[in-house]
């Protein structure tokens, strides 16, 4: 997976070339990425739900990520992520049901990895999507919903915790999860990227 080879982009987003994903991330450049978050309505609410990483995941094991992401190779489109869909959760989404919400520029820095993302954001809204996943365990090892409302509250500061229920695969066997997590359990993109999420699906919704 580190030697995938990725288009890269300077500051001003104009495209100076390729580089594999280890590159990437080691020295710091601009690359795309694919998200998509997945909604549904369900007895006059909204729910929005999101993957558990595999534990066997090199970047941030064990944590509670975007419904479906991936980075864009060098030979794709934007609207070829959709692979990533049916790949981590395997969901077969229509293009042309996929609601553009925009590109978020973000980075976020660690020691030794720096990504910084041109995330190109699209919202679904489905049914019964606990029901549908067919997790890929290489990569997801679980599937929970949260009430979008609270969603909403928890990364715009005004509560410090929401319940997710959904569950997780372990050893071949659907485990359920109902419990309540705080900021610390989800992948650490940065703040404003989660603020501009909250802010561009309720203006779908």
């Amino acid at each position: 997976m580190d030697h995938e080879r990725l288009k890269i982009f300077d500051d001003n987003g104009n495209e100076i070339g390729v580089a594999t994903r280890e590159e990437v991330h080691r020295i710091g450049h601009w690359h795309e990425a694919f998200h998509c978050w997945f909604l549904s309505r369900e007895g006059g609410k909204g729910y929005i739900y999101l993957q558990l990483r595999s534990k066997l995941k090199k970047d941030y094991p064990n944590l509670l990520d975007i419904t479906a992401a991936g980075h864009l190779l060098a030979n794709e489109k934007v609207l070829d992520g959709v692979r990533e869909i049916h790949e981590e959760i395997g969901i077969d989404v229509p293009i042309q049901e996929l609601l553009p919400l925009g590109t978020i520029k973000y980075c976020v820095t660690k020691p030794g990895f720096t990504d910084k993302e041109l995330a190109h954001v699209y919202l679904y809204i489905g049914e019964n999507i606990l029901g549908k996943a067919v997790l890929q365990k290489e990569e997801v090892s679980g599937i929970v919903r949260a009430e979008f409302q609270s969603f909403c509250q928890l990364w715009l500061g005004l509560i410090d915790r929401i319940r997710v229920e959904g569950y997780e695969i372990i050893d071949d066997i659907r485990i359920p999860i109902s419990q309540e997590v705080q900021r610390d359990r989800f992948v650490p993109h940065d703040k404003s990227y989660y603020e501009d999420i909250v802010k561009l699906i309720a203006s779908q919704i």
